[in-house]
C-alpha cells in the first residue's frame, strides 16, 4: 500500500455563521491558498491522496466539507448558489481575503458561482469535469445507468469505477488503484453523505441542469480572472463538450483534454494534470 503525507493531515475546525467547517490543510502556507471544491456525494474523505500529495508540493491546499456535507455541520443546502455561500462562508471564516479555487464536477459549477458572486476573492479557477452550469447545446443527457447510480445513497465500487473511468482495462485499473488510495481515509471517516445532503446536491443538481444557457453564457463572459477548464474525453457523467462550449465564452480560459479518460481524470493523470494546474497558477 502506498504511504501519502496527505493521510496524515489532522482535521481542522473553524466556525462560520451557519456551522462548524471540518477542513484539512496541506502543502506550503503562504501566498494564495489553493481551495478545493469537491464532487456530488463527495466528502473530504474522497480526495485521493496521491492527488493532494502532488498538488501540496507547490501549493498551500486546502480541502473542506461544506455546510452540512460529511464532518460539517449546519443545514445541508439544495442549490448551487446556496453551495457557492457556504463556500464564501468557509474561506471567508479562515480569514482568507484571496484565494485560487479548484472545483471538481458538482463542485466545478459550484466554484464558478463563488466567482460570480465574490470575484474579488478568487484570483485564479481551475474547474474541472464539469459544466458551465446547464446543459450545453448538443450534449446528450445523463444515461439511465448513470442516473440510478446518482440516486444512490451508497454506490458500490463497481458503480464508482464505472461512473469515473472509462470501460478500458487502463481505465479500470486506474479506478482500483484510486479507491485504494482513499481506502486509508474511508477506513475511520466518512464515505456517504446524510440522506438529507444527497438529497439536496441532487436538487441542486436539478436546478443547475434546468437552468437556460443564454443565462449560463451570460454569466461566463462576466468572469474575468483565468480560467483553467479541464475533462476526460470518455466522461460518462459531463460530456467534454461542456467544456469546449464553456472556454468560447470565457474571456481568458485554457482547455485541457485527456482522450483516454472519464470523470476521473484528474485521478487517473495526476502527474500530468497537476503539472497543468502548476503552470496555470505560476
Amino acid at each position: 500500500m502506498s504511504i501519502f503525507m496527505a493521510d496524515k493531515a489532522e482535521n481542522l475546525t473553524v466556525e462560520g455563521p451557519s456551522g462548524v467547517f471540518t477542513y484539512r490543510r496541506f502543502g506550503p502556507q503562504g501566498g494564495v491558498p489553493l481551495v478545493l471544491v469537491n464532487r456530488f456525494r463527495g466528502t473530504i474523505d474522497w480526495w485521493d491522496p496521491e492527488f493532494i500529495d502532488l498538488l501540496a508540493a507547490n501549493h498551500d491546499v486546502i480541502v473542506f466539507d461544506n455546510l452540512g456535507i460529511g464532518h460539517t455541520t449546519g443545514v445541508p443546502r439544495d442549490s448551487v448558489e446556496g453551495l457557492a455561500d457556504g463556500a464564501i462562508e468557509f474561506i471567508e471564516a479562515l480569514g482568507l481575503t484571496q484565494v485560487d479555487v479548484l472545483g471538481w464536477s458538482l463542485g466545478g459549477i459550484v466554484a464558478q458561482h463563488v466567482t460570480l458572486r465574490r470575484p474579488e476573492l478568487v484570483r485564479k479557477l481551475i474547474v474541472a469535469g464539469s459544466t458551465p452550469g446547464s446543459v450545453v447545446p448538443g450534449a446528450e443527457g445523463l444515461s439511465e445507468k448513470v442516473r440510478n447510480i446518482m440516486a444512490k445513497s451508497d454506490a458500490s465500487e463497481e458503480d464508482m469505477i464505472y461512473l469515473f473511468f472509462p470501460e478500458t482495462e487502463e481505465g479500470r485499473a486506474a479506478g482500483r488503484k484510486h479507491l485504494a488510495n482513499v481506502a486509508t481515509r474511508l477506513s475511520s471517516g466518512i464515505r456517504n453523505v446524510s440522506d438529507e445532503a444527497g438529497q439536496g446536491m441532487l436538487a441542486a443538481v436539478g436546478k443547475t441542469a434546468a437552468t437556460p444557457f443564454e443565462q449560463v453564457r451570460e454569466n461566463l463572459e462576466t468572469i474575468k480572472q483565468p480560467v483553467l477548464y479541464a475533462n476526460g474525453v470518455k466522461d460518462v457523467m459531463i460530456p467534454a463538450l461542456a467544456s469546449y462550449v464553456a472556454v468560447q465564452h470565457l474571456e481568458d480560459a485554457t482547455l485541457v483534454l485527456y482522450s483516454n479518460a472519464g470523470h476521473g481524470f484528474l485521478f487517473q493523470h495526476a502527474k500530468a494534470f497537476t503539472d497543468e494546474v502548476n503552470r496555470f497558477l505560476a
